[in-house]
């Protein structure tokens, strides 16, 4: 009996072996995983965890500090910053996955079939990046935003617009030095149709770097919904959201609220370091199975 226990111990120390290894390899991709899953949990359980309607204003609890029954403490209209931070995840992360996925469904593949298809659409197209990229990206954002309305809708598809051609530039590198891979040539003589190769060979292959800048792009993309919202240009109070909490908290610091600003300032502070941590991650992760 004793050699059976130890027997069967031995499977679970090489798993816990196993995942301590796993950690040290990929340190970044397991903290930057765990930040960003705490921020989803938070999004999604938003209903079960904040203790306060985030929107529901109370003028006899305005600017209370952190407390017992305001952890985070209240704004001036009275609303727990508690329950806007973590309702506040809900808007961000969203503009941020949609705003990069749609960056990404449209940069890819027209990377792929500029750095393919070599010629005068493919210059011309590479001619409109820079175009874009030439522009402080901020100010595109905020030029588009007023055009458009200030909507999580119209800032999903500025930073979609704002990234797309940084997906594409990089797709388009890596397909320009696949396409003279050996595998490719083979694949050609093989009889591979154009659409086979480019969806079976180089697409596969391509997207590795795009898929780790996915990740910082997010990032990115809350700095930028915040940025907006700081501005005055995004989202409006009093939908909660991380940006323009901080906007509000700002002019109270000078009066001692520091409380105000401080968590939004800080939830965007770990969202955009989970994203960033994420990225470095898969970077390593996907450059190593290369």
């Amino acid at each position: 009996m004793r050699r059976e226990g130890v027997f069967r111990g031995r499977p679970g120390a090489q798993q816990l072996a196993r995942v301590r290894d796993a950690f040290n390899r990929d340190r970044s991709l397991f903290l930057g995983g765990l930040l960003l899953g705490l921020f989803l949990f938070c999004a999604i359980a938003a209903p079960l965890i904040a203790p306060y309607d985030p929107v529901t204003a109370d003028a006899s609890s305005g600017l209370l500090p952190p407390g017992a029954a305001h952890w985070f403490g209240t704004d001036q209209s009275g609303m727990d910053i508690y329950s806007r931070v973590i309702y506040g995840a809900r808007l961000d992360l969203l503009v941020a996955f949609a705003g990069t996925t749609l960056a990404f469904i449209v940069g890819v593949p027209l990377g792929v079939l500029a750095g393919f298809y070599r010629g005068l659409p493919s210059e011309a197209l590479m001619r409109v990046t820079d175009l874009i990229q030439s522009f402080p990206l901020l100010i595109i954002a905020m030029a588009f935003v007023v055009l458009t309305g200030q909507s999580a809708v119209n800032i999903i598809l500025a930073i979609a617009i704002l990234n797309a051609p940084i997906f594409l530039r990089l797709v388009r590198s890596s397909v320009l030095s696949l396409r003279e891979r050996t595998y490719v040539e083979a694949a050609i003589c093989a009889g591979n149709t154009e659409a086979r190769l480019l969806y079976r060979h180089i697409l596969p292959n391509a997207t590795s770097g795009a898929i780790a800048q996915a990740s910082v792009t997010a990032g990115w993309a809350i700095l930028l919904t915040a940025g907006l919202s700081f501005l005055g240009i995004g989202v409006q109070v009093p939908t909660p959201e991380w940006g323009s909490m901080v906007n509000v908290g700002a002019q109270l610091m000078i009066t001692g609220q520091w409380w105000v600003a401080l968590f939004p300032g800080l939830a965007i502070s770990f969202a955009v370091l989970g994203f960033n941590l994420l990225g470095d991650g898969l970077e390593t992760r996907l450059g190593n199975a290369s």
